[in-house]
């Protein structure tokens, strides 16, 4: 039992004596020159919400004999781990008398009670003057009035004057040449696509977009029997897409019959998808595809692709428009570069006279 109390009697007095203020007084520089500035930096450590107050210098800016605050400012409060707070205040210092001060230790008041920090020195350092060559120090001189000459300004007024009328030129330039815009040769290329090279993009597209029959079997077989019928009509010279199956496949008697045969299949079978709701087996779409392409390169012709060039002409009096335009633009450009040289070169030029 003694020895629990005497353990309680130990534990309370170690939490009290943790737990009893604590101040911090120092000085950022030692030394110092005359007239300089250096940091007093006081800080006090209390518990978290106690009432803590600084000395105050902002009356008496004294703080030792010979040396003054020349400002005070609080600066971070810290929150310490054992749920103490740390304060801290600084104070500018200066000194205007070489010697060794003594700083006395500085008191605060924490919830009442006083706590005293520690002694501090500075020493301030005067600036050393040699009294041998006072007369080498002359008083300001009075002020000057320099006359005024204008024929030092006259060149530049000149050049101000030439430099707004090359501004005034580049304007005017852009202003004709914005009224009137250059007539331009324009011209057009007329390519023409053989039909097989059109029908088969077109069923690679059906092939890339992955449009298949099982999902959408109408759709498949539109563009599909569209891409024929184009094909056709640029290869054999009719109407393929105003005809019927029936129709169609008279006007190819000509060509193999085979291969006819199985092109009728292949709009039969799209007939019935699109009217009748017929459904296809999936090898039966893939045999109608290759048939469509099959009959596609055996039908073919190796076509040269055509290009045409159309390109307009120029009137004479619209040739000479672009000319008279073309001038000015380089006029403008010169005027204006010249205009910017020029404004460069006065400006360096009034900065030389005023100083």
């Amino acid at each position: 039992m003694k020895k629990l109390l005497f353990l309680l009697f130990i534990s309370t007095s170690l939490t009290v004596f943790a737990q009893k203020p604590k101040i911090e007084q120092a000085l950022d520089s030692l030394e110092i020159v005359l007239g300089d500035q250096c940091h007093l930096f006081l800080s006090v450590t209390a518990k978290n919400g106690a009432d803590v107050m600084f000395p105050d210098f902002s009356s008496n800016h004294a703080i030792a004999p010979g040396v003054e605050v020349v400002e005070q400012m609080y600066g971070d409060s810290v929150q310490n781990s054992d749920g103490t707070l740390k304060q801290t205040i600084v104070y500018t210092l200066t000194s205007f008398e070489p010697k060794l001060h003594y700083i006395q230790p500085l008191s605060v008041l924490v919830d009442g009670k006083k706590i005293v920090g520690r002694q501090l020195a500075l020493k301030v350092i005067d600036v050393p003057v040699d009294t041998t060559k006072l007369d080498q120090f002359f008083p300001p001189k009075d002020i000057q009035t320099n006359p005024f000459s204008f024929d030092e300004w006259k060149p530049l007024v000149i050049m101000h004057v030439v430099t707004s009328l090359l501004l005034v030129m580049a304007m005017l330039c852009y202003l004709l040449r914005r009224g009137n815009k250059p007539i331009r040769i324009s011209f057009r290329i007329i390519k023409r696509i053989p039909a097989h090279v059109k029908a088969m993009s077109a069923i690679d597209e059906i092939k890339s977009e992955r449009i298949t029959a099982e999902g959408n079997q109408k759709e498949y077989y539109t563009r599909l029997t569209d891409a024929l019928r184009i094909y056709l009509e640029e290869r054999f010279g009719f109407s393929a897409m105003e005809m019927t199956t029936r129709e169609i496949i008279e006007r190819l008697q000509n060509e193999d019959p085979m291969k006819v045969a199985e092109l009728r299949e292949v709009f039969e079978t799209a007939d019935l998808v699109k009217f009748a709701k017929y459904s296809t087996l999936v090898n039966e779409n893939d045999r109608n595809l290759v048939t469509a392409i099959d009959f596609i390169n055996s039908t073919k012709t190796e076509e040269v692709v055509e290009e045409r060039r159309e390109e307009e002409t120029l009137t004479e009096a619209q040739r000479q428009t672009n000319v008279t335009l073309k001038a000015l633009r380089w006029l403008q450009r010169i005027a204006a570069v010249a205009a910017a040289m020029l404004f460069a070169y006065t400006i360096w030029q009034i900065v030389q006279l005023i100083e």
